[in-house]
């Protein structure tokens, strides 16, 4: 293989393995929270359940 060659496989692994991050960057995830408690995205955490 050439120097060429290696630069070019290692630039596209880079440009793909970026893309992907870049994909994911911005989802949130689905979280569970016991009984009695819901998820606050605020605090990102789970609170206890108030009933009004």
């Amino acid at each position: 293989m050439t120097i060429k060659t290696i630069f070019t496989a290692a630039a596209l692994m880079l440009a793909t393995s970026a893309g992907a991050f870049a994909m994911c960057a911005d989802k949130e995830h689905a979280m569970s929270c016991a009984d009695g408690m819901i998820y606050d995205t605020d605090s990102r955490s789970c609170i206890p359940q108030t009933t009004s």
